[in-house]
């Protein structure tokens, strides 16, 4: 057995419940209480101490949707995310093409032109100058559209007769010429061209972001990554050869994307199926693309874009089609759905498609609603997965894309969770920071980075309410709230230890604490 005390613990029971102490056996919580109580009871019992110091404890911290080995990557690539100019990018650029060797891809990640001086679209011919020999693929933050130059449009043999996918964008000018920017699955075109992942590269990606999410105080994540990187079986073997009892502990709940769900039917793998802190989640589908690349579907035209209302990247009988899949296999569905027609789709379906298994579906970001979708949601069984950093990072050029009618009922944390819907707290990493406090000081402040404004106060959430979407809200998503995101006898003994109390600090101080040990199935995975 192992006593942890010497700080304050909150359980997240409800607000304001803390404890003195907490003894753990086997990754499990047996006893709670005051120090002294636990101490004469457990003595004979008790093989380890661990005295906090004064740090305050809360339940292990989730991130509910993010991407892995993405992460890993962003740590591994060329970070372009914090660059204010197409200039500084560019310039970038050609510094990291002087380190490489003839024909190797120029990779980058993070661009996001509405950080920018001059918010405008690098054109593929400004790549060309850095470098015509070495192919290049720059993905934008929000993941779904990229840059490319001319070597890798030619490398993917794509030429001014080469049609939009479904569910992609090639844009062209108005001579019909690529400029070198994808939308959605438009992106797929080039990224089929690109050399194949090896194992040795995805492992690295893998321990990279564990030991990375440790340090900010993340127990586990949720994950989407199973798809894109030469075959599930490859990828899932990166999951569980890092990830395992002895080197890095972490709760990898794995979504299925549905290109490989027969991958993983034909592994004899199935829904919570896989190893101690490996298993597999919902079914992942995409019904739709991004705001700033103004590809997700609105049920009116883009305010700065007329006759735009986004892209439905399947159609109504493919994504009926695909959430038939997942009910046969009693899987419930996560759907990435960030436009308002979006939404209504995927709720129609699952209205029509109902889960009979006790389990819950979830929808992805969920940031633009009408007032009668929220209504049709609170009938549903289903978490939303939400980001609260995007309204640090999408304000206030939002504002641009939908006008401020739609913005009464977007980005609407509290009016969904004053609904009765439940919601789980995530960064979406690597398209934004994977520290889960940014998360909460978002959620509580709802600050802008670009212009520090505050924008919609009447959304703020209290900190209880923005902790208990990493840890509560995120057990919920995956119907493990009986074991997860609690400091209570017989949950997982998972922890987050900070260095200092969030109910104690102002909205905007939340983000300072630091992390002095995070606490996997009682095991310290980290410690400053």
């Amino acid at each position: 057995m192992k006593l942890w005390y010497g700080g304050k613990i909150y359980t997240m029971k409800h607000e304001g419940d803390w404890v003195e102490a907490v003894v753990t056996k086997d990754g499990r919580i047996v006893a709670i209480g005051e120090t002294h109580e636990l101490y004469q009871t457990y003595k004979k019992e008790i093989e380890e101490e661990h005295d906090l110091k004064g740090a305050v404890m809360y339940p292990g911290f989730t991130d509910s949707h993010l991407h892995i080995i993405g992460h890993g990557e962003r740590l591994m690539r060329l970070d372009l995310s914090f660059m204010k100019s197409a200039e500084e990018v560019k310039q970038a650029l050609r510094q990291h093409a002087e380190q490489l060797s003839p024909g190797e891809w120029i990779i980058g990640d993070g661009w996001n032109e509405n950080q920018w001086e001059e918010k405008r679209i690098i054109h593929k011919g400004e790549l060309d100058d850095i470098s015509s020999d070495h192919p290049m693929m720059l993905t934008r933050v929000c993941r779904h559209a990229l840059l490319a130059n001319s070597k890798a449009i030619e490398m993917a043999g794509i030429t001014t007769d080469t049609p939009d996918p479904q569910g992609g964008v090639i844009v062209r000018d108005e001579a019909g010429e690529t400029t070198g920017y994808f939308h959605d699955q438009g992106q797929e075109l080039i990224k089929k061209a690109m050399p194949e992942v090896t194992p040795e590269y995805l492992r690295k990606a893998t321990e990279l972001a564990v030991k990375d999410m440790h340090t900010y105080g993340l127990v586990g994540g949720h994950s989407e990554d199973l798809n894109y990187y030469g075959g599930f079986k490859k990828t899932y073997d990166a999951f569980t050869d890092v990830i395992n009892e002895h080197d890095h502990p972490f709760r990898a709940h794995l979504l299925v994307h549905h290109g490989v769900i027969e991958d993983v039917d034909q592994e004899g793998l199935g829904y919570k199926k896989g190893t101690r802190y490996v298993e597999l989640g919902a079914l992942k589908i995409f019904s739709d693309g991004a705001l700033g690349g103004r590809t997700a579907w609105l049920s009116e035209d883009y305010s700065d874009d007329p006759g735009n209302s986004g892209v439905a990247i399947h159609t109504k009988e493919e994504l009926a089609s695909l959430i038939f899949e997942a009910r046969k296999r009693q899987m419930p569905v996560a759907v990435h759905a960030i436009g308002d027609a979006a939404i209504e789709a995927v709720a129609d379906e699952l209205e029509r498609q109902p889960l009979k298994t006790g389990e819950r579906d979830r929808i992805i970001h969920a940031q633009i609603l009408r007032p009668e979708l929220i209504e049709k949601l609170k009938g549903l069984s289903v978490v939303l997965d939400l980001q609260p950093t995007f309204v640090a990072s999408d304000f206030p050029w939002v504002l641009d894309r939908i006008g401020n009618v739609r913005l009464k009922s977007s980005y609407s944390w509290k009016t969904l969770l004053d609904a009765g819907i439940m919601c789980a707290g995530s960064s979406d990493a690597p398209i934004e920071e994977i520290n889960p406090l940014l998360g909460i000081r978002a959620a509580v402040d709802r600050r802008a980075t670009y212009d520090h404004e505050v924008y919609q106060t009447e959304e703020r959430l209290s900190v209880h309410e923005a902790i208990a979407l990493y840890t509560t809200g995120s057990a919920q998503a995956i119907a493990r709230e009986d074991v997860q995101g609690k400091i209570q006898v017989g949950f997982v003994a998972d922890f987050t230890v900070l260095d200092r109390d969030l109910f104690a600090l102002k909205s905007h101080e939340l983000a300072d604490a630091n992390v002095m040990m995070t606490v996997v199935d009682d095991q310290i995975v980290y410690q400053r």
